[in-house]
Protein backbone atom coordinates (compact mmCIF):
# COMPACT_ATOMS: atom_id res chain seq x y z
CA UNK A 1 0.00 0.00 0.00
CA UNK A 2 1.48 2.99 -1.05
CA UNK A 3 0.66 6.66 0.85
CA UNK A 4 0.19 9.48 -1.10
CA UNK A 5 0.96 12.16 1.79
CA UNK A 6 4.12 13.78 0.76
CA UNK A 7 3.50 14.70 -2.42
CA UNK A 8 0.33 16.64 -2.36
CA UNK A 9 1.05 16.92 1.83
CA UNK A 10 3.99 19.35 0.95
CA UNK A 11 1.19 22.13 0.08
CA UNK A 12 -0.09 21.68 3.77
CA UNK A 13 3.04 21.86 4.65
CA UNK A 14 4.16 24.88 2.76
CA UNK A 15 0.97 26.61 4.60
CA UNK A 16 -1.98 25.11 3.76
CA UNK A 17 -2.83 24.45 0.61
CA UNK A 18 -5.06 27.63 -0.69
CA UNK A 19 -1.62 29.85 -0.39
CA UNK A 20 0.24 27.47 -3.55
CA UNK A 21 -2.80 26.85 -5.76
CA UNK A 22 -3.70 30.32 -5.97
CA UNK A 23 -0.50 31.62 -7.59
CA UNK A 24 -0.60 28.78 -10.06
CA UNK A 25 -1.50 30.24 -13.68
CA UNK A 26 -5.07 29.03 -14.67
CA UNK A 27 -5.95 27.75 -18.12
CA UNK A 28 -6.71 31.31 -20.08
CA UNK A 29 -5.24 33.42 -17.80
CA UNK A 30 -1.88 34.81 -17.32
CA UNK A 31 -1.97 35.92 -14.12
CA UNK A 32 -3.12 34.09 -11.02
CA UNK A 33 -6.16 35.75 -8.76
CA UNK A 34 -6.97 35.35 -5.07
CA UNK A 35 -10.37 36.07 -3.87
CA UNK A 36 -9.39 37.32 -0.69
CA UNK A 37 -6.37 39.24 -1.85
CA UNK A 38 -8.88 41.73 -3.66
CA UNK A 39 -10.39 42.85 -0.66
CA UNK A 40 -8.70 46.02 0.49
CA UNK A 41 -10.06 46.30 3.73
CA UNK A 42 -10.75 42.96 5.57
CA UNK A 43 -8.55 40.42 7.24
CA UNK A 44 -10.02 37.26 6.03
CA UNK A 45 -6.57 35.15 7.45
CA UNK A 46 -8.76 33.27 9.50
CA UNK A 47 -11.49 32.95 6.83
CA UNK A 48 -9.46 31.53 4.34
CA UNK A 49 -7.38 28.84 6.40
CA UNK A 50 -11.01 27.82 7.73
CA UNK A 51 -12.00 27.49 4.47
CA UNK A 52 -8.96 25.97 2.75
CA UNK A 53 -9.40 22.89 5.59
CA UNK A 54 -13.44 22.55 5.68
CA UNK A 55 -14.48 23.41 2.23
CA UNK A 56 -12.12 23.48 -0.65
CA UNK A 57 -12.64 19.62 -1.05
CA UNK A 58 -16.13 20.03 -1.73
CA UNK A 59 -16.53 23.04 -3.09
CA UNK A 60 -13.12 23.81 -4.96
CA UNK A 61 -10.00 25.58 -3.64
CA UNK A 62 -10.62 28.53 -5.50
CA UNK A 63 -14.21 28.60 -5.16
CA UNK A 64 -15.32 27.45 -8.88
CA UNK A 65 -17.45 25.26 -7.89
CA UNK A 66 -19.71 28.03 -6.42
CA UNK A 67 -19.85 30.17 -9.69
CA UNK A 68 -23.00 30.13 -11.79
CA UNK A 69 -24.62 27.23 -9.46
CA UNK A 70 -28.35 27.49 -8.54
CA UNK A 71 -28.59 28.16 -4.87
CA UNK A 72 -31.12 26.14 -3.30
CA UNK A 73 -30.98 27.33 0.63
CA UNK A 74 -30.54 30.75 -0.52
CA UNK A 75 -27.12 32.91 -0.80
CA UNK A 76 -27.38 36.08 1.42
CA UNK A 77 -24.79 36.20 4.29
CA UNK A 78 -27.95 35.25 6.90
CA UNK A 79 -29.00 31.97 4.52
CA UNK A 80 -24.94 31.25 4.23
CA UNK A 81 -24.30 31.57 7.75
CA UNK A 82 -27.66 29.10 8.42
CA UNK A 83 -26.16 26.16 5.83
CA UNK A 84 -22.50 26.61 7.51
CA UNK A 85 -23.75 26.28 11.03
CA UNK A 86 -26.18 23.96 10.87
CA UNK A 87 -25.80 21.81 7.59
CA UNK A 88 -28.01 19.95 5.08
CA UNK A 89 -27.20 16.21 5.94
CA UNK A 90 -29.28 14.89 3.98
CA UNK A 91 -27.32 16.63 0.83
CA UNK A 92 -24.18 15.40 2.04
CA UNK A 93 -23.51 19.21 3.70
CA UNK A 94 -22.25 18.80 7.85
CA UNK A 95 -23.17 21.43 10.30
CA UNK A 96 -20.11 23.19 11.56
CA UNK A 97 -21.86 24.83 14.91
CA UNK A 98 -19.32 22.72 17.05
CA UNK A 99 -16.42 23.49 14.91
CA UNK A 100 -17.00 27.37 13.78
CA UNK A 101 -17.61 30.19 16.68
CA UNK A 102 -20.93 32.34 15.52
CA UNK A 103 -18.29 34.79 14.18
CA UNK A 104 -15.69 32.55 12.31
CA UNK A 105 -18.73 31.32 10.87
CA UNK A 106 -19.90 34.63 9.37
CA UNK A 107 -16.24 35.64 8.82
CA UNK A 108 -16.23 32.12 6.67
CA UNK A 109 -19.66 33.76 4.88
CA UNK A 110 -18.71 36.83 4.12
CA UNK A 111 -15.14 35.69 2.86
CA UNK A 112 -17.03 33.14 0.42
CA UNK A 113 -19.73 35.83 -0.96
CA UNK A 114 -17.17 38.02 -1.50
CA UNK A 115 -14.95 35.06 -3.38
CA UNK A 116 -18.29 34.46 -5.74
CA UNK A 117 -18.28 38.15 -6.68
CA UNK A 118 -14.15 38.56 -7.41
CA UNK A 119 -14.81 34.80 -9.35
CA UNK A 120 -17.58 36.13 -11.46
CA UNK A 121 -15.10 38.55 -13.25
CA UNK A 122 -13.12 35.50 -14.74
CA UNK A 123 -15.40 33.37 -17.43
CA UNK A 124 -13.00 30.41 -17.84
CA UNK A 125 -15.36 28.13 -19.88
CA UNK A 126 -15.79 31.08 -22.62
CA UNK A 127 -12.21 31.61 -22.84
CA UNK A 128 -9.62 30.28 -24.82
CA UNK A 129 -6.73 28.05 -23.04
CA UNK A 130 -3.49 29.66 -23.60
CA UNK A 131 -1.40 27.26 -22.25
CA UNK A 132 -1.39 24.30 -23.70
CA UNK A 133 2.21 22.95 -22.90
CA UNK A 134 2.95 21.02 -20.03
CA UNK A 135 6.10 19.03 -19.57
CA UNK A 136 6.85 15.95 -17.09
CA UNK A 137 9.22 13.76 -16.50
CA UNK A 138 9.25 11.28 -19.65
CA UNK A 139 6.71 12.73 -22.21
CA UNK A 140 5.66 16.47 -22.78
CA UNK A 141 2.23 16.50 -23.56
CA UNK A 142 0.66 19.64 -25.95
CA UNK A 143 -2.94 19.67 -25.46
CA UNK A 144 -5.41 19.88 -28.37
CA UNK A 145 -8.87 21.36 -27.97
CA UNK A 146 -11.35 18.93 -29.17
CA UNK A 147 -14.79 20.31 -27.25
CA UNK A 148 -15.21 23.34 -25.54
CA UNK A 149 -18.27 25.59 -24.49
CA UNK A 150 -20.49 22.97 -22.65
CA UNK A 151 -20.97 21.97 -19.31
CA UNK A 152 -19.68 19.05 -17.19
CA UNK A 153 -18.44 16.38 -19.25
CA UNK A 154 -18.73 13.28 -17.06
CA UNK A 155 -17.91 10.74 -18.95
CA UNK A 156 -16.43 9.47 -22.58
CA UNK A 157 -16.26 6.50 -24.80
CA UNK A 158 -15.31 6.34 -28.27
CA UNK A 159 -16.81 4.51 -31.24
CA UNK A 160 -15.28 2.28 -33.72
CA UNK A 161 -14.76 4.80 -36.45
CA UNK A 162 -12.92 7.10 -33.83
CA UNK A 163 -16.31 9.46 -33.02
CA UNK A 164 -16.37 10.11 -29.41
CA UNK A 165 -19.31 10.21 -27.30
CA UNK A 166 -19.70 12.12 -24.11
CA UNK A 167 -22.48 12.45 -21.50
CA UNK A 168 -23.14 16.23 -19.95
CA UNK A 169 -23.76 15.97 -16.69
CA UNK A 170 -27.29 18.45 -17.09
CA UNK A 171 -28.80 15.42 -19.24
CA UNK A 172 -27.56 15.34 -22.49
CA UNK A 173 -25.42 12.86 -24.70
CA UNK A 174 -23.21 14.14 -27.64
CA UNK A 175 -21.19 12.28 -30.27
CA UNK A 176 -18.22 14.27 -32.03
CA UNK A 177 -16.61 13.70 -34.92
CA UNK A 178 -12.95 13.51 -36.16
CA UNK A 179 -13.63 17.37 -37.86
CA UNK A 180 -14.82 17.99 -34.00
CA UNK A 181 -18.71 18.34 -35.62
CA UNK A 182 -20.41 18.50 -31.99
CA UNK A 183 -24.18 16.39 -32.89
CA UNK A 184 -26.88 15.62 -29.89
CA UNK A 185 -28.13 12.11 -29.90
CA UNK A 186 -31.98 11.73 -28.85
CA UNK A 187 -33.39 9.38 -26.73
CA UNK A 188 -31.58 9.14 -23.44
CA UNK A 189 -33.56 8.67 -19.81
CA UNK A 190 -35.21 11.48 -17.83
CA UNK A 191 -32.25 12.40 -14.89
CA UNK A 192 -32.14 14.38 -11.97
CA UNK A 193 -30.13 17.49 -12.27
CA UNK A 194 -28.89 18.56 -8.95
CA UNK A 195 -25.97 18.83 -7.03
CA UNK A 196 -23.87 15.33 -7.74
CA UNK A 197 -26.95 14.08 -9.56
CA UNK A 198 -26.88 13.71 -13.90
CA UNK A 199 -26.34 12.14 -16.50
CA UNK A 200 -22.97 10.64 -15.77
CA UNK A 201 -21.19 7.29 -17.61
CA UNK A 202 -21.35 5.59 -20.73
CA UNK A 203 -19.72 2.32 -21.97
CA UNK A 204 -19.62 0.39 -25.07
CA UNK A 205 -21.18 -3.33 -25.47
CA UNK A 206 -17.97 -5.32 -26.21
CA UNK A 207 -19.34 -6.50 -29.27
CA UNK A 208 -21.31 -3.30 -30.16
CA UNK A 209 -19.40 -3.67 -33.83
CA UNK A 210 -22.19 -5.79 -34.14
CA UNK A 211 -25.40 -4.88 -32.13
CA UNK A 212 -24.35 -0.85 -31.61
CA UNK A 213 -25.26 -1.46 -28.10
CA UNK A 214 -24.55 1.09 -25.32
CA UNK A 215 -25.03 1.72 -21.84
CA UNK A 216 -25.63 4.47 -19.90
CA UNK A 217 -25.64 5.43 -15.49
CA UNK A 218 -27.59 8.23 -14.65
CA UNK A 219 -29.68 9.62 -11.62
CA UNK A 220 -33.08 8.34 -12.06
CA UNK A 221 -36.00 10.39 -10.84
CA UNK A 222 -39.61 9.77 -9.54
CA UNK A 223 -41.41 12.13 -7.07
CA UNK A 224 -43.12 11.22 -3.57
CA UNK A 225 -45.73 14.24 -2.68
CA UNK A 226 -44.08 16.38 -4.96
CA UNK A 227 -40.45 15.88 -4.10
CA UNK A 228 -38.19 14.38 -6.24
CA UNK A 229 -36.26 10.84 -5.59
CA UNK A 230 -33.91 9.64 -7.29
CA UNK A 231 -31.32 6.63 -7.30
CA UNK A 232 -28.36 5.11 -9.39
CA UNK A 233 -29.57 2.95 -12.64
CA UNK A 234 -28.23 1.72 -15.68
CA UNK A 235 -29.98 1.89 -19.11
CA UNK A 236 -29.11 -0.30 -21.85
CA UNK A 237 -29.95 0.96 -25.72
CA UNK A 238 -29.18 0.83 -29.22
CA UNK A 239 -27.94 3.85 -30.91
CA UNK A 240 -28.88 3.83 -34.74
CA UNK A 241 -27.26 7.15 -36.13
CA UNK A 242 -27.87 9.96 -33.66
CA UNK A 243 -30.93 8.15 -31.56
CA UNK A 244 -30.64 5.76 -28.68
CA UNK A 245 -33.54 3.07 -29.17
CA UNK A 246 -34.74 0.03 -27.67
CA UNK A 247 -33.78 1.52 -24.31
CA UNK A 248 -34.27 -0.66 -21.31
CA UNK A 249 -33.54 -0.12 -17.80
CA UNK A 250 -31.44 -3.42 -16.47
CA UNK A 251 -30.88 -2.11 -13.15
CA UNK A 252 -32.23 0.15 -10.51
CA UNK A 253 -30.84 1.16 -6.84
CA UNK A 254 -34.10 0.78 -4.90
CA UNK A 255 -35.36 2.27 -3.05
CA UNK A 256 -35.28 5.71 -4.59
CA UNK A 257 -33.65 8.53 -1.47
CA UNK A 258 -34.00 12.28 -0.98
CA UNK A 259 -30.15 12.60 -1.11
CA UNK A 260 -28.58 14.07 -4.30
CA UNK A 261 -24.97 12.95 -3.64
CA UNK A 262 -22.82 9.62 -3.54
CA UNK A 263 -24.56 8.39 -6.52
CA UNK A 264 -21.56 6.41 -8.09
CA UNK A 265 -22.15 5.66 -11.45
CA UNK A 266 -18.73 4.72 -13.41
CA UNK A 267 -19.12 1.52 -15.24
CA UNK A 268 -16.82 -1.02 -16.65
CA UNK A 269 -16.57 -4.37 -18.72
CA UNK A 270 -14.12 -7.46 -17.98
CA UNK A 271 -13.12 -9.67 -20.24
CA UNK A 272 -15.78 -12.05 -19.69
CA UNK A 273 -18.15 -9.49 -20.30
CA UNK A 274 -19.81 -9.03 -16.95
CA UNK A 275 -20.68 -5.17 -16.41
CA UNK A 276 -19.54 -3.50 -13.17
CA UNK A 277 -20.99 -0.14 -12.11
CA UNK A 278 -20.44 1.45 -8.83
CA UNK A 279 -22.98 2.62 -6.30
CA UNK A 280 -22.29 5.40 -3.65
CA UNK A 281 -23.39 5.37 -0.13
CA UNK A 282 -25.87 8.22 -0.96
CA UNK A 283 -24.80 9.66 1.78
CA UNK A 284 -26.03 7.55 4.99
CA UNK A 285 -22.65 5.83 5.88
CA UNK A 286 -23.72 4.63 8.56
CA UNK A 287 -26.27 1.77 7.62
CA UNK A 288 -25.62 1.33 4.38
CA UNK A 289 -21.94 0.43 2.85
CA UNK A 290 -21.93 -2.66 5.68
CA UNK A 291 -25.03 -3.98 4.69
CA UNK A 292 -25.53 -6.88 2.36
CA UNK A 293 -29.30 -5.88 2.46
CA UNK A 294 -28.95 -2.66 0.22
CA UNK A 295 -27.38 -1.84 -2.81
CA UNK A 296 -25.88 1.62 -1.52
CA UNK A 297 -22.00 1.47 -1.00
CA UNK A 298 -21.08 -1.21 -3.07
CA UNK A 299 -19.56 -2.54 -6.51
CA UNK A 300 -21.85 -4.27 -8.86
CA UNK A 301 -21.40 -6.88 -11.28
CA UNK A 302 -24.19 -8.07 -13.82
CA UNK A 303 -24.51 -9.98 -16.99
CA UNK A 304 -24.84 -7.78 -20.53
CA UNK A 305 -28.81 -7.96 -19.69
CA UNK A 306 -29.12 -7.65 -16.67
CA UNK A 307 -29.42 -10.64 -15.12
CA UNK A 308 -27.13 -11.92 -11.95
CA UNK A 309 -24.23 -13.69 -12.91
CA UNK A 310 -24.32 -17.61 -10.96
CA UNK A 311 -21.03 -17.17 -9.15
CA UNK A 312 -21.77 -13.82 -7.58
CA UNK A 313 -20.48 -13.73 -4.13
CA UNK A 314 -24.20 -13.32 -2.34
CA UNK A 315 -26.02 -15.08 -4.90
CA UNK A 316 -26.50 -17.63 -1.70
CA UNK A 317 -26.54 -14.96 1.23
CA UNK A 318 -30.40 -14.87 2.62
CA UNK A 319 -31.65 -11.22 2.56
CA UNK A 320 -28.61 -10.04 0.05
CA UNK A 321 -28.67 -8.22 -2.75
CA UNK A 322 -27.22 -10.91 -5.03
CA UNK A 323 -25.12 -8.44 -7.67
CA UNK A 324 -23.45 -6.76 -5.13
CA UNK A 325 -19.77 -7.80 -5.77
CA UNK A 326 -17.92 -5.38 -3.29
CA UNK A 327 -19.10 -3.97 0.08
CA UNK A 328 -17.70 -1.16 1.96
CA UNK A 329 -17.19 1.27 -0.65
CA UNK A 330 -17.95 5.03 0.17
CA UNK A 331 -18.23 6.45 -3.69
CA UNK A 332 -16.34 5.14 -6.46
CA UNK A 333 -15.67 7.45 -9.22
CA UNK A 334 -13.44 5.18 -10.98
CA UNK A 335 -13.39 1.98 -12.39
CA UNK A 336 -10.90 0.21 -15.16
CA UNK A 337 -9.89 -3.04 -15.70
CA UNK A 338 -6.18 -3.86 -16.25
CA UNK A 339 -5.28 -4.90 -19.76
CA UNK A 340 -2.16 -6.99 -18.54
CA UNK A 341 -4.01 -8.61 -15.86
CA UNK A 342 -7.74 -8.26 -16.46
CA UNK A 343 -8.23 -7.23 -12.71
CA UNK A 344 -10.56 -4.67 -12.39
CA UNK A 345 -9.56 -1.50 -10.01
CA UNK A 346 -11.44 1.50 -8.93
CA UNK A 347 -10.88 4.62 -7.23
CA UNK A 348 -13.03 6.53 -4.55
CA UNK A 349 -13.94 9.34 -2.66
CA UNK A 350 -12.94 9.06 1.27
CA UNK A 351 -13.84 12.48 3.25
CA UNK A 352 -11.67 14.50 4.63
CA UNK A 353 -8.38 12.46 3.18
CA UNK A 354 -8.36 8.85 2.39
CA UNK A 355 -9.47 8.82 -1.00
CA UNK A 356 -8.22 5.71 -2.49
CA UNK A 357 -7.30 3.23 -5.49
CA UNK A 358 -8.02 -0.26 -4.90
CA UNK A 359 -8.15 -3.47 -6.68
CA UNK A 360 -11.70 -5.15 -6.56
CA UNK A 361 -11.93 -8.48 -5.09
CA UNK A 362 -14.83 -10.68 -5.36
CA UNK A 363 -16.78 -11.03 -2.45
CA UNK A 364 -14.14 -8.39 0.09
CA UNK A 365 -15.39 -5.70 2.35
CA UNK A 366 -13.26 -2.36 1.73
CA UNK A 367 -14.20 -1.11 5.01
CA UNK A 368 -15.75 1.93 4.88
CA UNK A 369 -16.70 3.46 7.36
CA UNK A 370 -15.54 1.04 9.94
CA UNK A 371 -11.95 2.02 8.99
CA UNK A 372 -10.56 4.92 6.90
CA UNK A 373 -7.64 7.55 6.41
CA UNK A 374 -10.36 10.18 6.61
CA UNK A 375 -12.24 12.31 8.89
CA UNK A 376 -15.46 14.10 8.49
CA UNK A 377 -15.83 17.35 6.78
CA UNK A 378 -16.84 18.89 9.73
CA UNK A 379 -13.13 17.66 11.13
CA UNK A 380 -14.95 15.15 13.59
CA UNK A 381 -13.18 11.77 13.43
CA UNK A 382 -15.85 9.32 11.91
CA UNK A 383 -13.21 6.06 13.38
CA UNK A 384 -9.79 6.22 14.97
CA UNK A 385 -9.54 2.57 12.98
CA UNK A 386 -7.47 2.23 9.76
CA UNK A 387 -7.18 -1.41 9.69
CA UNK A 388 -9.14 -4.75 10.80
CA UNK A 389 -8.87 -8.10 10.30
CA UNK A 390 -11.42 -9.15 6.87
CA UNK A 391 -11.46 -5.65 5.36
CA UNK A 392 -9.29 -4.89 2.87
CA UNK A 393 -6.23 -2.38 2.75
CA UNK A 394 -6.00 0.68 -0.06
CA UNK A 395 -3.22 0.19 -2.86
CA UNK A 396 -2.94 3.69 -2.72
CA UNK A 397 -4.63 6.54 -0.30
CA UNK A 398 -4.09 10.26 -0.57
CA UNK A 399 -3.98 12.92 2.14
CA UNK A 400 -5.35 15.55 1.64
CA UNK A 401 -7.98 14.27 -0.50
CA UNK A 402 -7.45 14.85 -4.59
CA UNK A 403 -11.26 13.69 -5.28
CA UNK A 404 -10.29 10.81 -7.60
CA UNK A 405 -12.58 10.73 -11.19
CA UNK A 406 -12.36 8.87 -13.81
CA UNK A 407 -9.30 6.20 -14.60
CA UNK A 408 -8.23 4.58 -17.56
CA UNK A 409 -4.56 2.35 -18.09
CA UNK A 410 -2.49 3.25 -20.66
CA UNK A 411 -2.17 0.77 -23.74
CA UNK A 412 -0.23 0.95 -26.82
CA UNK A 413 2.85 3.19 -27.77
CA UNK A 414 1.32 6.62 -27.64
CA UNK A 415 2.80 7.25 -24.77
CA UNK A 416 5.83 4.72 -24.43
CA UNK A 417 7.24 6.02 -21.06
CA UNK A 418 3.35 4.98 -19.33
CA UNK A 419 2.46 2.13 -21.33
CA UNK A 420 0.97 -0.02 -18.50
CA UNK A 421 0.13 2.70 -15.84
CA UNK A 422 -2.88 3.88 -14.13
CA UNK A 423 -4.30 7.37 -14.71
CA UNK A 424 -6.26 8.80 -12.34
CA UNK A 425 -8.16 12.52 -13.01
CA UNK A 426 -7.95 14.51 -9.94
CA UNK A 427 -11.08 17.28 -9.79
CA UNK A 428 -10.12 19.20 -6.42
CA UNK A 429 -6.17 19.62 -7.58
CA UNK A 430 -6.96 19.79 -11.46
CA UNK A 431 -4.73 17.23 -12.52
CA UNK A 432 -3.92 13.77 -14.23
CA UNK A 433 -2.19 11.76 -12.06
CA UNK A 434 -0.28 8.97 -12.99
CA UNK A 435 0.52 5.55 -10.93
CA UNK A 436 3.55 3.68 -11.89
CA UNK A 437 2.55 0.19 -12.01
CA UNK A 438 4.87 -2.66 -11.48
CA UNK A 439 2.68 -5.85 -11.57
CA UNK A 440 -0.71 -4.94 -9.32
CA UNK A 441 1.82 -3.29 -7.30
CA UNK A 442 1.50 0.82 -7.09
CA UNK A 443 5.41 1.53 -7.00
CA UNK A 444 5.40 6.12 -7.50
CA UNK A 445 3.24 9.34 -8.88
CA UNK A 446 3.47 12.15 -11.28
CA UNK A 447 1.41 15.02 -11.28
CA UNK A 448 0.70 15.89 -15.02
CA UNK A 449 -0.92 18.81 -16.90
CA UNK A 450 -1.69 20.22 -13.27
CA UNK A 451 -4.43 23.27 -12.51
CA UNK A 452 -6.52 22.45 -15.40
CA UNK A 453 -9.37 23.19 -13.16
CA UNK A 454 -11.63 19.99 -12.12
CA UNK A 455 -10.86 17.35 -13.82
CA UNK A 456 -13.49 15.03 -14.42
CA UNK A 457 -12.62 11.52 -16.80
CA UNK A 458 -10.12 10.33 -18.45
CA UNK A 459 -10.02 7.84 -21.33
CA UNK A 460 -8.08 6.10 -24.62
CA UNK A 461 -9.41 6.65 -27.88
CA UNK A 462 -8.81 3.60 -30.38
CA UNK A 463 -6.11 6.19 -31.88
CA UNK A 464 -4.10 5.73 -28.87
CA UNK A 465 -4.41 9.15 -27.76
CA UNK A 466 -5.91 9.81 -23.85
CA UNK A 467 -8.47 12.18 -23.90
CA UNK A 468 -9.36 14.43 -20.43
CA UNK A 469 -12.68 16.00 -19.66
CA UNK A 470 -12.44 19.62 -17.37
CA UNK A 471 -14.99 21.37 -15.89
CA UNK A 472 -15.91 23.83 -17.14
CA UNK A 473 -16.78 23.19 -20.42
CA UNK A 474 -13.32 21.33 -22.55
CA UNK A 475 -12.57 18.20 -23.54
CA UNK A 476 -8.76 17.80 -24.73
CA UNK A 477 -6.42 15.27 -26.87
CA UNK A 478 -2.82 14.82 -24.89
CA UNK A 479 -0.60 15.07 -27.79
CA UNK A 480 2.66 13.52 -27.33
CA UNK A 481 5.97 15.86 -28.12
CA UNK A 482 9.38 14.76 -28.38
CA UNK A 483 11.82 15.94 -25.95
Amino acid sequence: MLKAFSSIGAFIIAGFLWHTNLNDPIPGDKESFSPGRMVKDTNFNRALVNYTNYCGGCHGEKMDAFVDRKWKHGSNREELFHAIKHGYENEGMPGFDTTFTDEETYELSDYILTGIENLKKYDFGKDVVKVNFFPSKDIDIRLDTIVKGIGVAWGMTFLPNGDMLFTEKSGKLYRVDKSKKKQQIGGVPEVLYAQQAGLMDIELHPQFRKNNVLYLSYSAVKKSDGKPLSTTAIMRAVLKGNELTEQKIIFEALPYLTPTIHYGCRLEFDRNGFLYFTVGDRSNYKEHPQSLSNPFGKIHRIKQDGTIPADNPFVNTPGAVTSIYTFGNRNPQGLAMQPSTGIMWEDEHGPRGGDEVNIIKKGKNYGWPVISYGIDYNGVPITNITRMEGMEQPELYWIPSIGPGGMTFVKGNRYPAWTGDLMATSMRFGYLNRCKIKGTKIISEEMLVKNMGRMRDVQQAPDGYLYISVEKGYIFRLVPVKK
